[in-house]
């Protein structure tokens, strides 16, 4: 069983931990590393610090959520972040060759599949009590009135 804990509480951890493997991984960075690794660009903005970008370098900020106030389309887009944090961890995997790194990774990547079944039976619930005759899966004491 999981821990009682909300989901957004957990992507937080998440994005702990990934914080703390960056932060193990170029804290002792000499000035040749920073250089020949392409740290540079990162390292004149943040030092060493966390920042937390995509491997692109866009920050993150919070246009990235998907809310619209509809339990499908907002479950729907769980599902679809769950899905891509994955996909970015199977990428990761890929290039890392590190165990340490790579056991955090495989750590990470099972949680976000549990979480992905998880939005996934939820939609399945909402879908139970909502209008089967709809293929959208709309509310019927709003869509009544419209």
């Amino acid at each position: 069983m999981e821990p009682a804990s909300s989901p957004g509480t957990e992507e937080l951890g998440h994005l702990e931990m990934i914080g703390a493997i960056v932060h193990q991984l170029t804290r002792n960075l000499t000035e040749d590393q920073i250089k020949t690794s392409g740290f540079a660009p990162y390292f004149v903005d943040h030092t060493t610090g966390i920042y937390p970008t995509a491997a692109s370098g866009a920050p993150w900020n919070a246009a990235g959520i998907g809310v619209k106030g509809d339990v499908i389309a907002d479950l729907t887009e769980n599902m679809a972040a769950e899905q891509k944090a994955r996909v970015t961890y199977d990428n990761i995997l890929r290039l890392s060759d590190d165990p340490d790194v790579s056991n955090v990774i495989k750590f990470l990547r099972a949680r976000e599949i549990v979480h992905f079944q998880r939005f996934g039976e939820a939609v399945r619930l909402a879908k139970e009590k909502m209008d089967q005759k709809n293929v959208y899966y709309t509310n019927p004491a709003f869509d009544s009135k419209a």
